[in-house]
């Protein structure tokens, strides 16, 4: 049968949005795999716009759904009209907007709460036992939702590979099992139907990334 998944998207661009080339690599391993894709964001402005030449805001302002649209060629529907009951699969590529649009937790860190369409969405997801996916800084979410759950962002040691290992750590601290996996890899938390890949929190080469959101893709359609 064919699995139909939702992407949910938070912009467009990494330091304000969805990263593109995470959620693009995401596109096409589940259109590789067959499956039926719907794609969705909030409708509301985001946290801020980023100017993505120099990495300063700008003030400007954008609304999430339709910056997501430019990834979604269009082809993009409100968030608070996902139907759980509809999909057998949900995945979250990363970017800052997950941080800023989607939650707070750029501004809170572990004090952070999740924009409320979607908390409601990943509960009512596992609750049903439909499997989530989630890479680079979104496995956030459900660290904060999912008390006790096993996930990755890569590694917990930084160095020039792992710039952003710290983040490891504040997972650990709200009561998460972080499992070190290597870019190419995924970690699947069974218990929880949650896969989780490191993508862009790791500082390498485009095709690593790629590969390591495909193996995220197939272990979650696996557990749909």
């Amino acid at each position: 049968m064919v699995k139909r998944v939702a992407v949910i998207l938070s912009g467009c661009g990494v330091y304000d949005g969805t990263e593109i080339h995470e959620a693009s690599a995401v596109l096409v391993h589940l259109s590789r795999a067959g499956a039926e894709v719907q794609m969705f964001a909030p409708d509301g402005d985001q946290m801020h716009v980023v100017n993505h030449c120099v990495g300063k805001p700008t003030e400007e302002k954008r609304n999430i759904l339709q910056e997501s649209a430019r990834i979604a060629r269009g082809n993009v529907t409100d968030l608070a009209k996902l139907d759980v009951s509809a999909f057998d699969a949900a995945i979250i590529p990363g970017g800052f907007g997950v941080a800023k649009n989607l939650s707070d937790w750029a501004v809170k860190n572990k004090s952070c709460t999740v924009q409320p369409h979607l908390e409601k969405i990943i509960k009512d997801f596992h609750k049903a036992g439909k499997p989530l996916g989630m890479c680079c800084i979104s496995p956030v979410l459900a660290a904060k939702l999912l008390p006790g759950c096993e996930l990755t962002v890569g590694q917990d040691k930084e160095c020039e590979k792992w710039p952003f290992a710290g983040t490891a750590g504040a997972l650990k601290e709200m009561g998460c099992k972080h499992v070190n996996k290597n870019v190419d890899e995924a970690h699947v938390d069974v218990k929880n139907k949650l896969v989780t890949t490191s993508a862009f929190m790791c500082n390498a080469p485009f095709h690593q990334v790629f590969d390591g959101i495909g193996v995220m893709v197939q272990e979650t359609l696996k557990l749909a």
